[in-house]
């Protein structure tokens, strides 16, 4: 099978497509599931609804990933979700690197966790057992087609069909 990194920091987990999740499956969940949610909390960064996403899992062991650096996401928003934590440390750190001002968020299987995609974040360290999570990074081209949130520059686009691409689309299909 095919295995691609699930993002440019984790070295282990599984982008959900590899497994046959096709995008018309991801599409509804996150049209009829998140962005309800995402309207609720985040209306300034949904308002138009999302066009794009990437799905993957994310595993953090001992002997795999136990750490994940300071970073904000590609996303306008990201839901985390909690599918294993058996052992301690791991959590997200909201924040800054300095360490003031910020919050420690525990994993609990089954637990949820929405946030801006802007958010600084890390994951602190895995002290011993192990953590998976399925994140979605949800985007909305209308707000990044302006300006790259990863280079703060205004984006070249090209056509790309719905829901597919790192969210700077200038999709040729209608909008579901």
């Amino acid at each position: 099978m095919p295995r691609g990194k699930p993002n440019s920091m984790n070295n282990y987990g599984i982008l959900l497509d590899e497994l046959g999740f096709d995008e018309n499956f991801m599409v509804q969940l996150r049209k009829i599931c998140f962005e309800p949610l995402c309207h609720l909390l985040f209306p300034e960064l949904s308002s138009n609804g999302f066009d794009s996403h990437k799905v993957f899992t994310v595993d953090y062991a001992e002997d795999k990933d136990t750490s994940l650096n300071f970073h904000f996401d590609n996303s306008e928003v990201t839901f985390n979700v909690c599918l294993q934590a058996d052992g301690e440390g791991g959590e997200l750190y909201f924040g800054n690197s300095d360490g003031k001002n910020g919050f420690v968020y525990s994993h609990q299987v089954g637990r949820v966790v929405f946030h801006r995609g802007s958010q600084m974040h890390c994951v602190l360290p895995l002290v011993e057992g192990k953590r998976r999570n399925m994140v979605m990074w949800m985007r909305n081209s209308s707000i990044r087609n302006r300006l790259c949130p990863m280079c703060g520059e205004k984006p070249q686009l090209e056509a790309v069909e719905y829901g597919w691409g790192d969210g700077f689309t200038q999709t040729n299909s209608t909008v579901i």
